[in-house]
């Protein structure tokens, strides 16, 4: 039991689990709350299971130590508008693998609709930044594209005579090639009426968010719905990659995985609560 004098450093423990623990609710939610002593806390409530990592590195980034209340608030801040942006931004290089850098840079620059950060935090979502990784329907590499899908979009982007989907390279390029492809559909379907222009709170219908849905679930889907789906995981996959932004752009800590020997700095006030053994 913690003494009395801990009773500070208990509640915001106790507040940032319970911020964890909302992202095992539903709906589609998210908003800053001011605890005691000016700590920020961003409470995601989002029908796609708890996002630990990311939603770690957004709690150390608003009440996390370091700085005063108000750099902690305007880091908040940038975090939630970046979040919440176009995806757009430039990527902070030092925050993804060396050998893919330039990949990302090159795949975020082949239309107006995505950026290197939206493809950098996507790899992220769909292999961990393994290269060698299978999908349960024989997807593989980095950016976990379907065997059809990548003979149709897959070029030997790496100039070693041949298309594969176990090359950084041809990955993830011809995962930029399909999201902006599926962009440019979004688009035509927002432009034709096929989806709404603007959602329930009137704002407007991102690309970008269509894009990544029909990345996941397949524009069908997002046509039917005429939007965003609310079946198949769809906005939990997009508000997935969405929190990632802000750490590829540099700002908070650097995701795990991404980047070799760089993992993020977890409290021990935020781990788990795990049995302690003494080594001997």
């Amino acid at each position: 039991m913690s003494g009395a004098g801990e009773g500070g450093g208990e509640s915001k423990s106790n507040a940032a689990r319970n911020t964890i623990a909302a992202g095992a609710g539903c709906g589609c939610l998210f908003s800053p709350v001011v605890l005691g002593g000016g700590a920020v806390i961003l409470i995601i409530i989002c029908g796609f299971g708890v996002l630990l990592a990311p939603l770690i590195a957004l709690i150390l980034l608003f009440g996390g130590g370091g700085g005063g209340d108000g750099a902690n608030e305007e880091t908040a801040n940038e975090s939630l508008n970046i979040l919440q942006g176009d995806g757009k931004g430039e990527l902070d290089v030092s925050t993804v693998p060396t050998d893919l850098a330039e990949h990302i840079k090159k795949a975020g620059e082949l239309c107006s609709a995505i950026g290197p950060i939206v493809i950098a935090a996507q790899i992220e979502r769909e292999s961990g930044f393994d290269a060698k990784a299978v999908g349960p329907n024989g997807e593989k590499g980095l950016s976990q594209l379907p065997p059809d899908i990548f003979e149709k979009y897959g070029k030997d982007d790496d100039d070693n005579d041949k298309t594969s989907a176990t090359d950084a390279a041809d990955s993830i390029m011809a995962q930029g090639r399909y999201l902006c492809e599926l962009a440019d559909q979004a688009q035509k379907m927002i432009d034709n009426g096929e989806v709404k222009k603007t959602d329930a709170d009137g704002n407007l219908t991102s690309v970008l968010d269509l894009a990544l849905a029909g990345y996941h679930v397949g524009m069908d889907k997002v046509r039917a719905a005429k939007g965003m789906p609310t079946a198949d995981d769809a906005q939990g996959y997009v508000f997935s990659i969405r929190v990632q932004f802000a750490k590829y752009q540099g700002v908070g800590a650097p995701p795990s995985g991404a980047t070799p020997g760089v993992t993020p700095s977890v409290p021990a006030s935020l781990q788990p609560d795990e049995p302690t053994t003494s080594a001997t």
